[in-house]
């Protein structure tokens, strides 16, 4: 049995799981491997240093599938932006047909690729930001919950709303994002009107993830409740995987009189994350985790994983089909 959806079709794969565009871990190796899976791999365009270094890891990507993969642009304030126009050229110069956009004022970005051709999956952490990006002519939308690893924006509405939220108010595609780690979530995900799901923790913990083994086991190792929530006095909320770092982060937000960023800037580097993947000390910096940790206890090649997850949400939909008698005698 073969679960189709609008994703599907579109997109051109068989199984309707995308692999979340992640910093330092959206790299050819993983996407590569979602693909050749049957999902949609990413690669993550920022965590290569320059527009050239993306060009050189699309073309390695190629080398290890010929099946559709996408490119991850989000934008994001920073005092020195990336080349975001260099990075845009070199997605479309290669002929990379798929990308997932995020972040802020994605405008100008999602105008560039969409003259080209490009079919564009916005991800938003409200309505009323898919909405907006429903406006500018994306192609899909990521309903990202509050669950997610990385920024859940400021609302905490979890995708059990916004995804039922989307079935009433969007006219074009979604998926799901924020908590999905199995079949059970997909299945429940279309249930609730997405098309397919999007997946980044349950993706950093398989046998092709470039991240150090030891972080693997330590996602493994821990439950739903070893994530937290820093910079929530910044506006700037991101879910973390619970360590010293982390907690310290947190508790000088939270002292009298409350903090400036340059009190925190030090803890939340991302060159200190870097090295939490190369290492595999997982108290090495900050490193993003969602809630779906809870739902991980092994490292699966990616192969394996979405035969998995297909194989238990095909299980599900059936099952629930039985509950109807009119169905199940059809089954």
């Amino acid at each position: 049995m073969t679960i189709r959806t609008r994703l599907t079709e579109a997109l051109g794969i068989r199984v309707p799981v995308i692999q979340g565009g992640m910093m330092h871990v959206g790299k050819a190796e993983l996407a590569s491997a979602v693909s050749n899976a049957g999902g949609l791999g990413i690669i993550t365009a920022l965590t290569q240093p320059t527009p050239g270094h993306l060009q050189q890891e699309i073309r390695r990507c190629r080398e290890m599938t010929k099946k559709p993969f996408a490119v991850n642009l989000t934008l994001l304030p920073a005092i020195t932006p990336p080349d975001y126009p260099g990075y845009c050229k070199v997605i479309i110069d290669e002929g990379i047909k798929i990308v997932e956009t995020a972040g802020n004022n994605p405008g100008p970005v999602i105008r560039s690729l969409k003259e080209a051709g490009i079919y564009v999956i916005h991800k938003c952490v409200s309505i009323r930001h898919a909405l907006s990006a429903q406006k500018l002519g994306v192609d899909c939308l990521s309903i990202d919950g509050f669950e997610c690893a990385g920024h859940p924006g400021e609302d905490d509405i979890g995708g059990l709303i916004l995804l039922a939220k989307a079935a009433k108010t969007l006219k074009i595609p979604y998926v799901a994002s924020g908590g999905f780690g199995d079949g059970r979530g997909l299945a429940a995900a279309l249930a609730l009107g997405a098309q397919g799901i999007n997946m980044g923790t349950r993706m950093m913990c398989t046998k092709e993830a470039p991240i150090h083994h030891s972080i693997k086991e330590a996602m493994v190792q821990a439950t739903e409740r070893d994530t937290t929530l820093m910079l929530r006095t910044f506006k700037n909320s991101s879910r973390m995987f619970k360590n010293s770092v982390v907690t310290e982060v947190v508790n000088i937000e939270n002292r009298p009189g409350g903090a400036q960023f340059a009190d925190v800037r030090e803890l939340v580097a991302g060159s200190r994350g870097v090295k939490v993947f190369e290492t595999g000390d997982k108290e090495a910096g900050v490193w993003t985790a969602g809630q779906v940790i809870g739902l991980i206890d092994d490292i699966p090649s990616c192969e394996e994983l979405i035969h998995r997850i297909e194989k238990e949400a095909e299980d599900v939909i059936c099952g629930m089909a039985k509950m109807i008698p009119a169905l199940s005698s059809k089954l």
